[in-house]
């Protein structure tokens, strides 16, 4: 497995993954809202002080998506983490989200938020199992029935990043 940033050739197949995987949980993809993100990852995560990266098996398929949104100076936003069904059970979810933890710290974040659907099952529990804590937002997207945060500062101190590895960027 590689993760790498991607390039605006990949926007098609992020496209198609996450797609794939809202339509899989029941879920309807929003291009022209929720997800209109994908259209432009450049614009919407790194020109915005965010991040975003995917994961590629060896054959060079995409596999996974990642994205940091920035939502002030200590807060960001984990958004459109999903894994392809092929994917799944192999302990990618478990090293992305490491990843993505990681990864916010280096950026200088002390919080993470997120919001989810209930049918992401795996989702919600590999959240809950790093430490987020469901809380209430202002308001939801429409797709989402869930929201969690996690203090960032807290979660370093835990063994499971200090003692697992982590994903690295090639």
């Amino acid at each position: 497995m590689k993760l790498r940033t991607p390039t605006p050739n990949d926007t098609a197949s992020i496209q198609g993954l996450i797609s794939a995987v809202l339509r899989e949980y029941g879920l309807r993809p929003d291009p022209d809202n929720i997800d209109r993100d994908l259209a432009d990852i450049e614009a919407a995560y790194f020109a915005q002080g965010g991040f975003f990266c995917v994961v590629e098996d060896t054959a060079g398929h995409l596999v996974a998506t990642l994205g940091i949104g920035r939502i002030d100076q200590n807060t960001c936003e984990l958004r459109k983490m999903y894994v392809a069904q092929t994917a799944r059970g192999k302990g990618l979810g478990d090293s992305l989200i490491r990843f993505a933890i990681s990864k916010a710290l280096a950026m200088g974040f002390s919080r993470m938020t997120l919001e989810t659907a209930t049918p992401l099952v795996e989702a919600v529990g590999l959240y809950r199992k790093h430490g987020f804590q469901a809380y209430h937002p202002p308001e939801l997207c429409w797709r989402c029935d869930l929201a969690y945060e996690l203090d960032l500062t807290q979660y370093i101190a835990r063994e499971a990043l200090a003692h697992s590895p982590v994903l690295e960027m090639t």
